[in-house]
């Protein structure tokens, strides 16, 4: 592949730059070519996929995040598997995730930037998280792992919680513990009960919110040190208090923060949607629940009191009020005897004579109250502004939210299953035009296309099998391509895309490759023959052995027949192997030959002959 293609998975999604990097995964800003849209692709680092651990915990966060569906949480959609090929040639698969892709900053990049927030804005986005949380809890699911890192803030204000890496369904008894035992989360924000590593539920996400609303406001978490002196602070310190830090935290987020870190879990909210009321309403000026404010100091009483003098007053000066101790009452002296003569005595019942310092007293009294009601009355609370409900019916998801925000109301989308274009506003509560408060919450349903379903086993079917079983699953037969392989008979199906129990949006398309009835074989010369023959076996062909006389070592190919290239599937290859020459004969004979000859004729022959005929010889003469 070459640097300007980039990387695909799945046969669908493009990989561009890196736009994050954890300690399990890398995240990739990505574009689905499928849907033209971008998305977020988290990838399990190499380096961690032969770890049966946190291949685990990777493919559990597709699966907890799989089932939820909640504006504040990013959504999954789409999970697999890439093949890595290693430094040393090994194919390694690697996990990955398709996520929403959320255009912002994650919580930790904003703290880090701009620093602590405004209290008002805290409480906004605490409620937000508060909300994806006690949807996560309704559906069974603890996240374990709240903090600034995990939560994104769009450039519209969305907040976002992702990375359920490490979640796990509440009737989990082994919640907080991985298989070495090592406790779960982050230091910084993890629960008494983490720490302890003792069984999680619901409320060890609501400390882990309360220790991340605390550096919201402070700017540092609520306990610092090392890992395991912060252990340490979570089971025994004393709990903080923001104020102690910043002294601009108002009185009520104190409250709420100090009743979320109680160390004993049935001290602190029961449910998210408790603390998210709680924010909700220092928010709108109103009072907060009683058991936050006894978490400060403030008992049931004092809560009460604040609660009720709400109407016409702040809360935190109503409270002020609650906590301070009633005056004295004024000490009424005891009233003097006057001596009555005796004719006034036989003329009236005998009676004591009231004490001026009566009428005194309770015309103070009474004074006091007519003032105080005056100044309740002129110090009331305004009548809240009426607003008329636009109609938002039709329109884009986000064009929604920005005309509902622009009257003062609050937008909460729902995502439902739907043949309309993905985003439409398909509902609306209350309807157009009714008149409600500013700040009301107007709820809506918006399309996000025909749903979800799975891609159904297709290996082995014929295209025809194919295209009925895609059908009901809501999926259609997409291109239809061949290949050769030696897996699968001709016309049946080798592999799709998706792949087997991959998730789909109904109404998509699956691409398909079946079986050429070819395959690929490969040139064998030089071979040897048991090396041809396993690679013959293994391609589903059959061997058919031809010897052949050669000076090639032996049982070496020497050639197939056909020759490499395409054959029929279960074709017969005569493999042509050497086997040795027979030994000639001809070097054998001359050797012996040669030493039986030479010497019989040579001495034998010259001297007989040449003492008979040569006339030079004495004895001839």
């Amino acid at each position: 592949m070459s640097p300007s293609t980039p990387r695909l998975l799945g046969g669908r999604y493009e990989v561009d730059e890196l736009i994050g990097r954890g300690g399990m995964a890398e995240v990739h800003k990505g574009y689905d070519t499928r849907l033209g849209r971008p998305v977020a692709i988290k990838i399990l680092r190499s380096d961690h996929a032969r770890d049966m651990t946190f291949l685990h915990r990777f493919r559990r966060e597709a699966q907890s995040v799989a089932g939820l569906n909640h504006r504040s949480i990013v959504a999954v959609y789409d999970s697999g598997e890439d093949q890595y090929r290693e430094a040393g040639g090994a194919l390694l698969d690697v996990p990955y995730i398709v996520m929403e892709y959320v255009e912002g900053r994650t919580l930790r990049e904003v703290l880090n930037a701009d620093g602590p927030f405004e209290p008002d804005e805290a409480a906004r986005v605490v409620a937000s998280i508060l909300d994806a949380l006690a949807y996560s809890h309704q559906m069974g699911i603890v996240h374990r792992d709240i903090k600034p890192g995990n939560v994104m803030i769009g450039a519209d204000g969305a907040v976002k919680v992702m990375d359920f890496g490490i979640a796990r369904a509440v009737a989990d008894t082994q919640a907080t513990m991985t298989a070495t035992s090592a406790v779960i989360g982050t230091a910084q924000y993890i629960s008494p009960e983490q720490a302890r590593g003792e069984t999680v539920d619901n409320r060890s996400d609501i400390y882990s919110t309360g220790c991340l609303l605390f550096e919201l406001l402070t700017g540092r978490t609520p306990y610092t040190g090392e890992p395991i002196s912060l252990t340490y602070q979570h089971v025994n310190a004393e709990i903080p208090r923001p104020s102690e830090i910043n002294p601009d935290v108002p009185t009520e987020l104190d409250a709420i923060t100090t009743h979320a870190l109680a160390k004993d879990r049935d001290d602190r909210y029961q449910d998210a949607a408790d603390m998210a009321d709680d924010l909700r309403s220092f928010q709108a000026n109103r009072p907060i629940s009683p058991a936050a404010l006894a978490s400060i100091g403030f008992g049931a009483a004092a809560g009460a009191a604040a609660a009720a003098a709400a109407g016409s007053d702040t809360p935190t000066a109503a409270m002020t009020r609650a906590m301070t101790p009633p005056p004295n009452p004024p000490v009424t002296p005891a009233p003097e005897d006057e001596a009555d003569d005796d004719t006034a005595v036989a003329n009236r019942a005998p009676e004591k004579r009231r004490s001026p310092w009566g009428w005194i007293v309770a015309f103070i009294l009474l004074l006091a109250l007519g003032g105080v009601g005056f100044w309740a009355f002129s110090n009331r609370a305004p009548e809240v502004e009426r607003v008329s409900v636009p109609g938002i019916v039709s329109m884009d998801k986000d064009a929604a939210d920005a005309r509902l925000q622009a009257e003062g109301l609050d937008p909460a989308g729902e995502r439902v299953e739907s043949d309309k274009p993905v985003g439409e506003v398909l509902t609306q509560s209350p309807e157009e035009g009714t008149q409600v408060d500013r700040g009301a919450r107007v709820e809506y349903t918006y399309s996000g296309g025909p749903g979800a379903t799975t891609v159904p086993q297709l290996e082995g079917l014929t295209v025809e099998e194919a295209r009925t079983a895609l059908e009901n699953n809501g999926l259609e037969l997409g291109n239809v391509t061949e290949e050769d392989s030696p897996e699968q008979e001709k016309g049946k199906i080798i592999s799709s895309n998706p792949g087997l129990a991959s998730s789909a949006e109904k109404g998509s398309k699956v691409d398909v490759v079946v079986a050429s009835g070819k395959v690929q074989l490969p040139n064998l010369s030089g071979q040897s023959l048991d090396q041809a023959q396993n690679t013959l076996r293994d391609l589903k062909l059959n061997a058919k052995l031809e010897p052949r006389e050669s000076a090639r070592p032996e049982n070496t190919v020497l050639n197939t027949s056909p020759g490499a290239g395409k054959v029929d599937q279960g074709a017969t290859i005569t493999l042509i192997y050497a086997i040795p020459k027979p030994e000639p004969s001809t070097p054998t004979d001359t050797p012996t030959d040669t030493p039986t000859d030479t010497p019989t004729d040579t001495p034998t022959d010259t001297p007989t002959d040449t003492p008979t005929n040569d006339p030079t010889n004495p004895e001839n003469s």
